[in-house]
């Protein structure tokens, strides 16, 4: 074997075990922040943010949803569970498909109606995408046409 065939595969070795880490570090981080706003949600850990501070449609967004009386609670125990999963790596393509319509709602929630969470919305698309694509292939037989 060449030294370049084994700088080669020493790179390339390197690269897969990174990219290995930075997905685990990612589920693990967003599995984490997904448990804890999950529990905020269910168990009213936090006190809601003051109403004059933030926009007045993201304000009436926001009582509409709970005044569904259900709706803010599902999408809390969603969080939480496919946290939970993200967190101990099972059923992680569960867990990123149950969580895609959060993180869309999310991202829309704050381009539209409260910009001032946009950065935090945009972290949480980009780590939705990453893990998504990280597990592509545990995605591909659901997306074949038959």
């Amino acid at each position: 074997m060449t030294t370049t065939a084994i700088r080669t595969r020493t790179t390339a070795g390197t690269k897969v075990r990174v990219g290995r880490y930075v997905t685990a570090a990612t589920r693990v981080l967003i599995g984490l922040l997904y448990t804890a706003t999950g529990l905020t949600g269910l168990l009213n850990l936090a006190p809601a943010p003051d109403p004059a501070t933030l926009a007045e449609a993201g304000v009436r967004f926001s009582g509409a949803l709970a005044e569904t009386g259900y709706m803010m609670q599902l999408t809390s125990a969603t969080q939480l569970v496919a946290g939970l999963l993200l967190v101990v790596g099972r059923f992680v393509p569960l867990a990123l498909a149950l969580l895609a319509p959060v993180v869309v709602n999310i991202f829309l929630f704050h381009v539209f109606l409260e910009p001032s969470g946009l950065v935090m919305a945009l972290v949480v698309v980009a780590a939705e995408i990453g893990l998504a694509w990280a597990y592509r292939d545990r995605f591909r037989p659901m997306l074949q046409a038959r």
